[in-house]
């Protein structure tokens, strides 16, 4: 079933899965999890409401109980599983995706990530079994649970860690991309410029995908039409958020994992591990090093870096993809926890007298980075070994990791190449010390990758 993907299960309703599907999986993922306290969320998307009814249908089924939060971010699902001591949750999201598509992201205890490898292959292999639910159909209608109303106490743990007064001096745009960060944008950003601040799961403003520059079209011109510091926009369900400076220029996310270890709490030199995936800039690397931080990579992908997050001690890490992880966040991902650290660093470089483009210039202007690149492959592996081939030829290699995908260093940059664990593309980053030799090494790779055999 193309439903169930690396990290969790996400697809076009009515095509990849159906309601049948959903409460199947409520059935099954209680015995796969030892499972029985459940907590359930949701975000805007139109089918999120029927999902939601078949999913606790099945979970009830099972013999568990279930709370459920209603309409929340993934973040605060994440945040009350651990914090009340759920044995598992489910957050029915399809994140960034278009409107017609729905999911669910799977936690146990803790908040721990359950994946494909950990846990939902069994469940995709139950539910396929000719005989199982037979003897349990789907009700006609979801049974009574118990709901709660968790955002005032969401709000009020966040201001706990990073008070909106930290980052009052900045004058700067959020865009809710009419998802989730909607609920709590005006409490968060008193006196920002709110935009797409209504819970639409139609999505009528741009695709809730701020790693796309059409989706981020509108933050920059409001940043710019309104001589604003920053713009920061949310992804659909606020568990990602970016940034664009004062000229709207979109800032690489993984540029900011050094801004968001700067605006954490002091915790010692030994609480100092900083995590980042396989795609982050050497100059992001460099920055943290300078910064006293230690640097450790993974995979990508919340599934690696939760564990890894628990593993290191870590305090804070990152993704390109726009995922930051806090050790005071149960070890999980958290837009708002992000967004509001990230501009509390931005006002301090403000008060002494640097913009958001003079702040991060040290980070960004060492490296010319191509950000990430996508190619439809039909034989992935292959190409994988193509792009080595031709990266032989370019210039010594000094180390490599193949903890995902391949990367591959050199004096005058790195390449990495991967299989997407989510969409059916090849991915392709490269960074080096110049323009012209990056130039020079991508039009080099991108044709080793087209050329199929």
């Amino acid at each position: 079933m193309s439903f169930f993907k690396a990290y969790d299960m996400r697809g076009t309703y009515g095509v990849d899965f159906d309601l049948d599907t959903v409460y199947k999986i409520g059935l099954a993922l209680p015995q796969r999890l030892a499972a029985r306290n459940w907590l359930v969320g949701r975000d805007c998307r139109e089918t999120s409401p029927l999902v939601r009814d078949a999913l606790v249908s099945g979970l009830v089924s099972a013999g568990c109980k279930v709370t459920d939060i209603g309409l929340v971010t993934t973040p605060m699902v994440y945040h009350f599983t651990a914090e009340d001591g759920y044995d598992a949750s489910v957050m029915i999201t399809a994140s960034h995706n278009p409107p017609s598509d729905n999911g669910m992201k799977v936690s146990k205890a803790g908040a721990l990530p359950v994946g494909y490898a950990d846990g939902l292959a069994d469940v995709e292999k139950t539910i396929a079994e000719p005989g199982f639910a037979k003897g349990s159909p789907r009700p006609s209608s979801a049974p009574a649970v118990e709901t709660k109303d968790v955002l005032a106490r969401y709000i009020e743990w966040q201001k706990a860690r990073v008070s909106p007064g930290e980052y009052s001096l900045l004058r700067f745009a959020v865009d809710c991309s009419n998802g989730m960060a909607s609920l709590f944008a005006h409490e968060m950003f008193p006196g920002a410029v709110v935009i797409n601040d209504t819970l639409d799961g139609s999505f009528p403003c741009h695709a809730p995908n701020p790693l796309k520059a059409e989706a981020r079209e509108q933050l920059a011109k409001t940043v710019r039409e309104n001589g604003l510091d920053c713009g920061v926009i949310f992804d659909g369900d606020a568990d990602r958020a970016m940034f664009v400076d004062e000229r709207g220029e979109f800032i690489q996310p993984d540029y900011l994992i050094p801004i968001v270890f700067s605006a954490m709490p002091d915790i010692g030199i030994e609480k100092r591990v900083v995590l980042h995936d396989i795609r982050t800039s050497r100059g992001a690397i460099e920055r943290l090093k300078a910064m006293h931080a230690h640097p450790f990579m993974v995979p990508v992908g919340h599934a690696f870096a939760k564990p890894a997050m628990r593993r290191m001690a870590a305090i804070c890490g990152g993704e390109l993809a726009g995922h930051y992880y806090f050790g005071d966040f149960h070890n999980c991902d958290s837009g708002l926890l992000a967004a509001t650290r990230i501009l509390k660093a931005f006002a301090k470089a403000k008060r002494a007298g640097a913009t958001v483009s003079r702040l991060m210039l040290p980070i960004v202007s060492p490296w010319a980075n191509s950000g990430e690149r996508n190619f439809k492959v039909e034989d992935k592996d292959a190409a994988i070994g193509r792009v080595l081939e031709c990266a032989a030829k370019l210039a010594r290699e000094t180390s490599r990791s193949t903890i995902d995908g391949v990367r591959l260093e050199f004096d005058e940059g790195w390449i990495n190449v991967r299989k997407s664990n989510t969409e059916p593309y090849l991915r392709l980053i490269v960074e080096c010390d110049t323009k012209a030799r990056l130039d020079d090494w991508l039009a080099r790779l991108e044709c080793a990758i087209k050329v199929e055999d």
